[in-house]
């Protein structure tokens, strides 16, 4: 973890993460949300909030919000109200953002946060409300010029949960961890593909910094739309750093937005912090108040799946694997079932994880791609192991085999048979290889017999090569420890 950058101050972290919903259209209109579309062809009259138009809720949405307030033990509250965030800015058509401010759909809540080498840390949350997304300033002068911002309003209208911290962390690193399992939690009850580079997972830090064993906060800044766990970090140790040296030199920490710049490392501000009140909320009076029935709350609770936590504990208690191992298993919930379904299939659940943890997360890796895209199923890939356990199969012809099956598919029996990759199991022809090699090599047979066996790993390395590799390796290795013993 890094440490704090002055031995006086205590580190204060609050966030609020903004999370897009999965959802087929937007918040309030029907427009699609899409991601990579062209600039302003996703768009509706609602989102663009021209004279005569009404907002009318998407159900989905809700249900999302709800699903995302249970999963981190918030309270539901059946009644919320929509109301209108005034401020102006070029990528907000209305003049005002649609989002809850004092009756929110979700309150209290927390998230459990497991650091390697330190106690897990629960980090308190203080409400979750459902907003639209604004649009986009595009300033990038490679797409609009030196001195030009183009709108893109594709994201208008896009619906959002903002998931608010109490200030419970203490450190960057503790921050980037909670993001991290505030993600892995939503991803995994399905609320949203929680993609940081298509901006469905954004951050905004809160930071400030009080003299170590004093309880009250100090004055906070806060660093906007920070988009990768990297950047979390980095903004936040800057900005840690900034604080201290303005308090060491005497000076006073003045409430603000700050912007992060990746190339320099260094933070900026961007404008003096606006409070509340600045933003003048009330009711929106074309919305009516949001009334859940309880009996939805009930079912949506029901149909939750179990949680990246809890899958851990139980991958590590049910089939002996470390807590290292668990957690790269559960980072998603699709890696997660698919580990589960070949292991109930093939019986040796520690023999997928080790091709899971080897195979499986490195070519997915290498291809860029999630688990669902893999040619080779959870059944594929426990006939392929159990190929190797029964000896039909060496474990380097299954690997070679298993990069293949996960491009194109197909039976692993077939391909090997195909491909003439079956392992010699003949006990004659492996014997008078092993002769052959054991009279090439006089002097590794003398070595061993000297009383050095790992000479043993040679010779069988050489059994194995003139067979091309398909001698059963377990066999190669009997037939070897006799005549050398012999």
């Amino acid at each position: 973890m890094t440490a704090e950058p002055h031995p006086h101050y205590e580190v204060v972290i609050g966030l609020e993460v903004h999370v897009h919903l999965k959802t087929e259209s937007k918040l309030f209109s029907p427009a699609p949300v899409v991601y990579g579309q062209d600039p302003n062809h996703a768009v509706h009259s609602i989102d663009l909030g021209l004279p005569g138009v009404l907002p009318v809720l998407n159900r989905r949405a809700v249900e999302l919000a709800i699903r995302a307030g249970l999963a981190t033990h918030c309270e539901i509250h059946p009644r919320s109200v929509f109301s209108r965030k005034n401020y102006f800015y070029p990528d907000l058509p209305k003049g005002y953002q649609i989002s809850q401010y004092e009756e929110p759909i979700a309150t209290g809540g927390f998230v459990d946060v497991e650091i390697e080498g330190e106690e897990a840390r629960r980090v308190r949350l203080t409400r979750i409300h459902i907003e639209e997304d604004a649009g986009k300033s595009i300033h990038d002068a490679t797409v609009v010029g030196d001195d030009d911002t183009h709108v893109d309003l594709n994201r208008a209208g896009v619906p959002l949960v903002e998931i608010v911290s109490e200030p419970d962390m203490r450190s960057p690193a503790e921050a980037a961890a909670y993001l991290r399992t505030l993600r892995d939690i939503l991803r995994a009850v399905d609320v949203s593909e929680a993609d940081m580079e298509k901006g469905q997972f954004r951050c905004d830090a809160n930071v400030s910094l009080r003299p170590k064993g004093t309880s009250e906060l100090g004055t906070r800044t806060e660093l906007k739309n920070l988009n990768s766990f990297r950047f979390v970090e980095a903004a936040i140790e800057a900005e840690i750093e900034r604080q201290a040296d303005v308090l060491d030199e005497g000076g006073q920490v003045v409430q603000c937005t700050m912007g992060f710049d990746p190339e320099t490392q260094r933070v900026r501000v961007q404008r003096v912090k606006e409070n509340a009140d600045d933003y003048r909320y009330f009711d929106d009076p074309d919305l009516i108040p949001l009334e859940l029935d309880p009996a939805l709350i009930e079912r949506i609770r029901a149909s939750l799946p179990e949680l990246p936590a809890d899958r851990r504990r139980r991958f590590s208690e049910t089939y002996g694997l470390s807590e290292y191992d668990a957690r790269l298993l559960t980072a998603s919930r699709p890696l997660a079932d698919y580990f589960e379904e070949a292991a109930r299939i093939q019986g040796n659940a520690k023999t997928v994880a080790n091709w899971m943890l080897r195979d499986v997360l490195q070519t997915l890796k290498e291809r860029e791609i999630e688990v669902g895209a893999l040619a080779l199923d959870p059944p594929g890939l426990a006939q392929l192991i159990g190929l190797v356990e029964s000896g039909r199969l060496t474990a380097k012809s299954a690997r070679e085999l298993f990069q293949e099956l996960a491009r194109t598919g197909g039976d692993p029996e077939t391909l090997m048979r195909e491909r003439g990759l079956e392992a010699v199991s003949d006990a004659g022809l492996i014997e008078r290889t092993v002769d052959e090699v054991l009279a090439a090599h006089p002097e590794a047979v003398e070595t061993y017999r000297g009383g050095d066996q790992k000479v043993q790993n040679f010779l069988m390395g050489q059994v194995m090569k003139r067979t091309q590799g398909k001698a059963n390796p377990a066999e190669v290795r009997r037939v070897l420890a006799s005549k050398l013993s012999g």
